[in-house]
């Protein structure tokens, strides 16, 4: 299973690239961070492009990198956000919710439609983020959904989660109607772009920032795009989301590089509820 095999690298780049992010964020603001993950992966990417050319393109394309673009643009400075405000390991699961809202989202814009694992994958997701803050239990069996829709990392993840649903079909869309290696830089390009105003009117001397920090912000970006490249080449072998589900096992890594690395507390108690979450998504890819 070729598929299965890209996704899991897929979810490894991803893991990789927050545990670069939340590393740049001590340094950086969220919209240099934000801006910097989808600029160097641009410049990962030219080269790549001059190889392989410039792919026949039609009116799908465009439309798809206009709408998957913008998403993209804004759901990049919301989980820079979510990862600066709090702990990898309890905004990292949230993403999880990701294939959930595909099983509304797959059917109406590509045209495909979940089966009797996905529902049952979508009472495990549930169940784990219940257990991401099962210690507020004390406090009323529904505050543990409280605290994550109070908690402002979670909070805009859960944003995130619902964009990418969206945001992730017309991937499909946009590496059918052209290459996975021409959207990827495609689509980054377009996210550089609408950012880029945004980076100069918020970040007073953005570009010194950004050269202080550019082996670290470079690294990012060039992780990102390795794995953003092989989540495009899953997507052209099987469904939208069963290469989402695969992705996000990047959860569990996150949260093992949250502990390790950030010396974030919590560990078993987010650790079961990302592995249950995890479970979830597992059976939705089946």
């Amino acid at each position: 299973m070729t598929w299965l095999i890209l996704g899991l690298l897929t979810a490894f780049f991803e893991a990789v690239k927050d545990v670069f992010g939340k590393q740049n964020l001590k340094k950086s603001d969220e919209y240099v961070v934000a801006w910097s993950l989808s600029f160097f992966s641009v410049i990962f990417l030219i080269p790549w492009v001059l190889y392989t050319g410039i792919p026949p393109l039609n009116s799908q394309f465009w439309l798809a990198l206009l709408i998957g673009g913008s998403i993209n643009a804004v759901t990049s400075l919301l989980y820079i956000k979510a990862i600066k405000v709090s702990d990898l390991s309890l905004t990292l699961p949230l993403v999880a919710l990701t294939p959930l809202f595909m099983l509304v989202t797959s059917p109406l814009i590509v045209g495909e439609y979940p089966q009797l694992f996905d529902y049952i994958g979508i009472l495990l997701i549930v169940g784990g983020s219940y257990l991401l803050n099962i210690k507020e239990k004390s406090k009323g069996y529904l505050a543990p959904f409280k605290a994550l829709l109070n908690e402002p990392g979670p909070k805009l993840m859960l944003i995130v989660a619902l964009l990418w649903s969206i945001a992730s079909n017309f991937d499909k869309i946009g590496v059918t109607n052209s290459s996975p290696i021409f959207w990827v830089f495609s689509l980054f390009g377009t996210i550089s772009v609408l950012l880029l105003p945004v980076l100069l009117h918020k970040t007073p001397n953005s570009g010194r920032k950004i050269l202080k920090q550019l082996p670290m912000l470079a690294a990012m970006g060039s992780f990102n795009a390795i794995g953003v490249l092989f989540q495009m080449q899953a997507l052209t072998l099987t469904l939208v989301v069963q290469v989402i589900a695969i992705k996000r096992t990047s959860v569990l890594m996150g949260v093992l590089f949250g502990h390790f690395i950030f010396k974030e507390k919590d560990i078993q108690q987010r650790l079961l509820g990302a592995g249950i979450m995890i479970l979830g998504v597992l059976l939705i890819s089946l």
